[in-house]
């Protein structure tokens, strides 16, 4: 397992990978984040527990494929990326760690998914939105781009993260957000965080990215904000709702904005949310998962004061709720999807402490 000093140093991303230059619309100034040794010790040793059980049984789930999902999402890449994302944060990279073949497994599958186009889609298993499966493909294959070293895959890496950046560029719409289709007709601020965040990503790895991209899609979340902090669906109008306010927070972190009315106002709108650590049962139907995906990582980018007062009381209710945590805490449950995405997402928000995905690091 890796620190960010150690993979920078072993050549995973290049210096200059990490300043945005200014045509590229990415700011790298960020509120301090937690100190790393104290983070970390924030993993107890029943959290640290439940992950290591959570991604044992995740490699249990890989298919032989190298994809993850059941039933009508196997083999959904937006779930295949979020398993290798989960591990990648214990530290596990290709042919290095424990599941080291595992998470080069997912990567191969997500690749072999490229329709020629750039485009990273199942071709066989059922989508909940394509552009989903795409953001979230573009980010695992760009966060691991900098951890494959072997020459004819990270080739192969490479020219399949520049169509995919293409395509999500190519179908930004005139609001500058994104929607479930990669055309250019309308946008919704779910889909667009997973967009902006593959794209910060990708250009943290080194990648161009335009700058009036970034800046069309800044404008288009400021504009989906209501007046209680909160962001609504679309610019359109609409409530503000937890698991899309999260996503707005951290689609303007990745789009390089990190002080602005907007986001003090958005992180005083999710701290009416705090979970209360498995005391109140959480409602489960509302995108939990997604809603604490995207919130934990907004308190972790915040600062230590919203991180400090956040992480323990998400911790606790992934370990304690039994409407999430299932047969003898080896696993997490999402009805609407799978338990690969719901134990990948556990298994991501209860790593953040790690520091080892390079998205997270300052």
């Amino acid at each position: 397992m890796w620190s960010r000093r150690q993979f920078l140093v072993s050549g995973g991303l290049s210096l200059f990978s990490l300043h945005a230059s200014a045509g590229q619309g990415f700011s790298q100034e960020r509120d301090a984040l937690p100190d790393g040794s104290q983070a970390k010790d924030m993993i107890t040793p029943a959290a640290q527990l439940a992950i290591d059980q959570g991604l044992s049984y995740l490699v249990s789930r890989q298919h032989r494929d190298g994809a993850f999902g059941t039933q009508q999402y196997h083999g959904n890449v937006a779930i295949t990326s979020l398993a290798g994302l989960a591990l990648m944060a214990a530290g596990h990279q290709p042919r290095r760690g424990a599941y080291g073949r595992t998470v080069e497994k997912a990567l191969r599958y997500v690749i072999d998914q490229d329709n020629g186009q750039g485009y990273l889609l199942s071709k066989t298993g059922y989508s909940h939105g394509p552009m989903y499966e795409h953001g979230f493909g573009t980010l695992f294959l760009s966060e691991v781009y900098g951890m494959v070293h072997d020459r004819p895959l990270r080739d192969q890496l490479r020219e399949t993260i520049k169509r995919a950046i293409k395509l999500i560029v190519q179908s930004q719409n005139s609001e500058g957000g994104w929607r479930y289709q990669p055309v250019s007709r309308d946008a919704d601020v779910s889909v667009t965080i997973c967009q902006i965040m593959a794209l910060r990503a990708a250009r943290n790895a080194g990648f161009f990215v335009p700058k009036t991209t970034v800046d069309r899609c800044i404008s288009y979340v400021k504009n989906c904000q209501n007046r209680d902090g909160g962001f609504r669906y679309q610019q359109q109008g609409g409530p503000s709702q937890f698991a899309r306010s999260a996503a707005g927070v951290v689609a303007l972190y990745s789009a390089g904005v990190y002080h602005s009315p907007e986001i003090t106002r958005g992180l005083q709108y999710l701290l009416r949310f705090k979970p209360h650590g498995g005391l109140i049962p959480p409602d489960v139907n509302l995108h939990y998962f997604y809603g604490h995906y995207y919130a934990a990582q907004a308190m972790w980018t915040a600062g230590a004061p919203y991180w400090n007062e956040w992480y323990p009381a998400i911790r606790e209710e992934l370990l304690n709720h039994p409407d999430l945590h299932r047969q003898g805490n080896s696993y997490w449950m999402d009805h609407r999807f799978s338990s690969d995405y719901a134990t990948a997402m556990a298994c991501i928000i209860l790593q953040i402490p790690n520091n080892y995905l390079p998205i997270l690091q300052k």
